[in-house]
């Protein structure tokens, strides 16, 4: 079982870091790079660059829920979203399901 997560590819989970700017400021993000790939991803299927993907993603959740504590934590859990809601066959991509704490 272990095969398809521990045999993956090193380059995939290689931490990148990409400065961008978000509501008016200079900050940097550091993901693994499977992550960028896919906020890349979802950035296109919005229509725009990854850049404004972002700054809107942060704004619309700062009005949504007043504060964001882990930004890097909120990308990654919208890109399990996506993948989750994403009906392309990809053979390396492994479904799962949230089961929420007792």
């Amino acid at each position: 079982m272990c095969e398809i997560y521990a045999g993956q590819d090193p380059g995939r989970y290689r931490p990148i870091n990409r400065s961008v700017r978000i509501a008016g400021h200079s900050t940097s993000i550091q993901l693994e790079a499977a992550f960028w790939v896919l906020i890349d991803e979802i950035a296109e299927t919005q229509g725009c660059s990854t850049a404004r993907f972002l700054s809107t993603l942060h704004d619309e959740a700062l009005e949504i829920n007043g504060s964001i504590s882990n930004f890097s934590s909120l990308l990654r859990t919208s890109c399990l979203i996506y993948l989750m809601n994403n009906n392309k066959a990809m053979p390396e991509r492994v479904p799962f399901k949230i089961i929420a704490a007792k």
